[in-house]
């Protein structure tokens, strides 16, 4: 088995209500171990069998009818979750304040043209850096108000997507490097 990262997109928001002891009951449910979640927006840290595709859409089958709209899930790694934190080009910058960092994950790459996609959205102050699957975010004024959020990035790339703050991608980090 292999620890896996589930990132629930839009549990817990807009009455797209989720109970962390649900979801480790129905992760338990498809077989999976060592199930911990963390905070109340849908991480969870496991331990399962097959690719992460798979793993992906077996959790969101089993999450259907649990939840009042549909919830994507995006996997990674730990392997996939250190790279991202050591890649985060933001942390390189004088004055970034680092509570000021999100990361938001995709679905897919989002194809070639994805930068000049980005490029063109009116994001203010706010500062992106794509890499891969992964967009990297600095909004100082604050994410709740950042054209960059996951509907934006969604639109922007035709992908899914699903944001983290800094402090929760390092934490998941840390407990997905927990030997189990």
């Amino acid at each position: 088995m292999q620890t896996r990262i589930a990132l629930l997109r839009g549990v817990n928001v807009a009455q797209n209500m989720l109970k962390m002891e649900r979801l480790r009951q129905l992760l338990q449910e498809l077989g999976f171990k060592n199930v911990t979640t963390y905070l109340q927006s849908g991480n969870a840290v496991f331990q399962a069998e097959g690719s992460p595709s798979s793993v992906s859409t077996a959790i969101e089958k089993r999450l259907a009818g649990e939840t009042r709209l549909p919830v994507t899930v995006l996997i990674r790694t730990p392997a996939e979750l250190k790279s991202i934190i050591v890649r985060n080009p933001f942390l390189k910058e004088k004055g970034v304040d680092r509570s000021k960092l999100h990361v938001t994950f995709l679905a897919d790459a989002g194809g070639k043209d994805a930068l000049k996609k980005l490029s063109a959205l009116n994001v203010g102050a706010d500062q992106f850096r794509l890499s891969g699957k992964e967009v990297y975010l600095y909004c100082p004024n604050g994410y709740g108000i950042s054209k960059l959020s996951n509907s934006g990035l969604e639109r922007a790339l035709a992908v899914k997507a699903t944001t983290r703050n800094w402090n929760t991608v390092n934490k998941l980090c840390e407990l997905a490097s927990k030997s189990f």
